[in-house]
């Protein structure tokens, strides 16, 4: 972790611990102990939970490389607040670095960041039992703020009813394609996975070279599994997981992927790879994938040129009436219950994620906030890069598969480590799908949940 910028000021320090040892660990509603037969503050039952001492000094914010400029920008347009502004990893790829940092925060009772940003969906699986977490919806952000989010989309964030972080952004997964190539092909857009697989079948036999897909990412099954409705990873309660791999779900569209990859018409680089920008990045005629693709995937990360990529829904197995989608990503923001500026922090996080001077204008992926995300849909259209409308978007952002959860566990580490390396060597994602599972069940006990299979 490196401090990437502070505004004028000095960093908070922490008040001063009383000397003086209390007998025991009683508490009443304004004085609570912090450490049994240790040191005690002063905090203030409110808002739903024990607010420490408040007073003046720098609000800490922890951002990931992305979210910097969002920090930045709420400190150009509040020149009044002192920002005190860190970058780390943002937790990418389930480092855990945050909740390692806070362990170490509990035990020195000190160091905590007032608010801070997490690319994983998970935090509060341990956020709330460490008290690190602060409850949003109990007077901090009001109903109507809470209420204005996409449908779902703070679900990630509740834990027994109560809302614990907010949604930044939403990651549902769309069908991209390149509209010159699909129309100098003579191909149309598939709806349903069934066209997909055919479509893919015949572009390897009409223009091979082409793609309709990639399979080479840790969150590949974010993209096809969760589509699929396969219950690899149905959270069912705060400490308990439904793990099943292998129902007609998930070897359908495992299936689906084996026939392509074999054909080459699904690539299994990695759209990030320096492989596929240097050899397939103008190769591309479809690709599921989740929102921010358009901007980090084909924008900026393949170079492809403006009015090329449009977006389509998702497919949908034929025969199947409930539309469904999957999720990668989006990330959240967490307010510390330690915070002593609760103040600034809740106008802090209110801001980075519901207003429209970052999220729907700046934002470099799909609101999660619907009212930004509509000023959000508006600019993307206004600054000309895609072809088509962009309203794909907007109906997925409701149709996310709600079977696949978030737990504390890492479902793309774990796709990396089991599913991955096999496919690199040759094998079929089919064959793979009970080491998968078996994978899945050992990591989320280890993490102590509950498993059914």
């Amino acid at each position: 972790m490196t401090l990437n910028e502070s505004s004028a000021g000095q960093a908070r320090v922490p008040s001063k611990r009383r000397s003086a040892l209390l007998a025991g660990c009683a508490a009443t509603v304004l004085l609570t102990v912090t450490a049994c037969g240790g040191g005690t503050a002063s905090t203030t039952e409110k808002d739903g939970f024990a607010q420490a001492p408040q007073k003046d000094g720098a609000l800490t914010v922890w951002v990931d490389a992305t979210r910097m400029e969002a920090a930045k920008l709420y400190q150009r347009l509040h020149p009044e607040v002192k920002l005190s502004i860190v970058s780390y990893d943002g937790n990418a790829n389930g480092s855990n670095y945050l909740q390692t940092k806070v362990q170490l925060f509990n035990r020195t009772k000190k160091g905590w960041p007032d608010v801070v940003f997490s690319s994983q969906n998970n935090e509060v699986t341990w956020a709330v039992d460490a008290g690190f977490a602060a409850p949003l919806d109990k007077g901090l952000i009001p109903e109507a703020t809470l209420g204005k989010f996409a449908k779902g989309a703070n679900d990630v964030c509740t834990v027994n009813g109560t809302v614990y972080c907010l949604r930044n952004d939403l990651s549902q997964a769309v069908l991209w394609y390149n509209a010159p190539l699909m129309k100098k092909f003579g191909y149309t857009v598939p709806t349903t996975w069934e066209e997909y697989q055919k479509l893919g079948e015949k572009v390897a036999e009409e223009h091979p070279g082409y793609l309709v897909g990639d399979a080479g990412d840790s969150f590949t099954p974010e993209i096809y599994l969760w589509a699929s409705k396969c219950g690899a990873n149905h959270i069912t309660g705060p400490k308990a997981v439904s793990v099943n791999t292998t129902s007609e779900a998930c070897t359908k569209m495992a299936r689906l992927m084996d026939v392509l990859i074999k054909n080459k018409s699904m690539s299994v680089s990695g759209v990030f790879s320096t492989d596929f920008a240097k050899n397939k990045a103008d190769k591309v005629l479809l690709m599921p994938g989740p929102a921010w693709f358009g901007g980090a995937v084909f924008k900026d990360g393949l170079k492809t040129p403006a009015k090329q990529i449009g977006v389509a829904p998702m497919p949908q197995w034929d025969g199947d009436s409930a539309t469904s989608t999957g999720n990668v990503g989006g990330g959240t923001w967490l307010l510390s219950q330690h915070s002593p500026h609760l103040k600034a922090a809740t106008d802090f996080l209110k801001w980075v994620t519901t207003d429209n001077a970052y999220q729907g204008e700046k934002a470099p992926g799909f609101p999660a906030y619907a009212p930004a995300a509509e000023n959000w849909l508006k600019a993307q259209a206004a600054a000309g890069y895609f072809s088509g409308d962009l309203s794909a978007l907007k109906d997925a952002s409701s149709q996310v598969w709600p079977g696949w959860g978030s737990g504390q566990f890492s479902q793309e580490a774990i796709w990396a480590a089991t599913v991955k390396p096999g496919l690199t060597q040759g094998k079929s994602i089919v064959s793979m799908l009970p080491a998968w599972q078996d994978s899945i069940v050992e990591h989320a006990k280890s993490n102590g949940y509950q498993v059914s299979q």
